[in-house]
């Protein structure tokens, strides 16, 4: 799991050969849906809750009414849940999934990648320059995620097998910028009465400020140097 929450030092044991062939091969109909594992579902749910987020900002540019902006916030923070709870519940069952962590990942992008850059372009981060912060934190989530699962085989591991530490911030730590933006929109901070204000206004190099941070969370996620212990 490329999540930031890792609750049991054992890891889970690997799918056997003879359960991969199996998937491969299996032609039944609704295959997909009958291979999936209890973790594969709230893993969804996980998926469901960021793109549901995405909705709510298309919503908000549609209507102006803030109360989607909110309701995008809480969709992002329900996906953490059920980003927290996959994990737990793959522990309990002692049963690693055969897709779970590509499941996890592509979930991951969306609600910690795509939601909140979607959440901070409602916010009012909306110019050329906004943008191009935005996008290069979303793409480095995404990089961060496929080196997460390339290289976790790799990673030195405790004496249990247990990564010791997140290469780079987790995708996770996204929403640290979706806690400050849930505060502007409290207090009506956003659009024009964006923190910091714009700088070079009316010309094509006009930005934002505040969407520095996006840029900065991009290059602490895929940064090779930082290492998080996990707890």
């Amino acid at each position: 799991m490329s999540s930031i929450f890792s609750l049991h030092e054992d890891p889970l044991p690997p799918p056997e050969e003879h359960e991969i062939r199996a998937f491969a091969d299996d032609e039944r109909h609704l295959s997909f849906v009958r291979n999936l594992h209890m973790a594969d579902c709230i893993t969804m749910l996980n998926g469901f809750s960021g793109f549901y987020a995405i909705i709510s900002c298309l919503r908000f540019t549609l209507t102006s009414q803030t109360h989607y902006l909110q309701r995008a916030i809480f969709f992002t923070f329900l996906g953490l849940f059920f980003d927290f709870f996959d994990g737990k519940v793959a522990r309990l069952r002692n049963k690693s999934s055969l897709i779970g962590q590509e499941l996890d990942s592509l979930a991951d992008l969306i609600s910690f990648g795509v939601a909140p850059a979607a959440i901070a372009f409602c916010s009012g981060m909306q110019t050329t320059a906004d943008c191009l912060n935005l996008v290069f934190m979303v793409l480095c989530g995404l990089g961060r995620l496929a080196r997460f699962n390339v290289t976790v085989a790799r990673i030195p591991t405790d004496k249990s097998g247990k990564s010791k530490y997140f290469e780079g911030l987790p995708i996770p730590t996204s929403l640290w910028l979706v806690s400050l933006l849930s505060v502007l929109i409290k207090y009506d901070m956003v659009g024009e009465n964006l923190p910091l204000g714009i700088l070079w206004r009316d010309t094509p190099y006009e930005w934002h400020p505040l969407a520095s941070l996006y840029a900065i969370q991009g290059c602490l996620m895929i940064s090779k140097s930082i290492h998080i212990k996990k707890p």
